[in-house]
């Protein structure tokens, strides 16, 4: 018996997006890579590991959820889980500050690289989000 997908109505969305998909999937992977690299340097005061462990994760979640807008069952969802990525992403960006402030690291003004990353992911997120609105309510 053939396997056969049905194609739902929002499918040609993915599709147009699908190469800058597969871009922002390298990029939320090597973000992903370079903040789990940045938690290990942080330093172990009481303070340190708690902003480590949610830096941690607000900064591996947009991967994650990026994949499962690239599964997502509808518009909607795939709207939402778009969203999700996005205030993971703006919630990283409050911790990397954080720690820059205090600092919790040792050179500090490395985290600029970062912060830079982070603020180009959150204007793709930002900017998908308002085209597959646009696109799911044209139809």
């Amino acid at each position: 018996m053939a396997y056969t997908q049905e194609h739902s109505e929002w499918d040609s969305l993915l599709a147009e997006e699908s190469a800058s998909m597969y871009d922002l999937e390298h990029r939320l992977l090597d973000f992903s890579v370079r903040a789990i690299r940045l938690t290990r340097k942080i330093e172990s005061s009481q303070a340190g590991t708690h902003i480590a462990k949610q830096l941690l994760r607000s900064a591996t979640a947009p991967l994650a959820n990026h994949g499962e807008a690239q599964a997502a069952e509808s518009p909607r969802d795939f709207i939402h889980k778009l969203r999700i990525s996005l205030k993971e992403l703006r919630e990283t960006e409050r911790w990397i500050k954080l720690t820059k402030a205090v600092p919790l690291v040792d050179k500090p003004e490395r985290l600029n690289e970062l912060l830079d990353e982070t603020d180009q992911l959150i204007r793709i997120f930002v900017t998908s989000i308002k085209t597959a609105e646009s696109r799911a309510s044209s139809r």
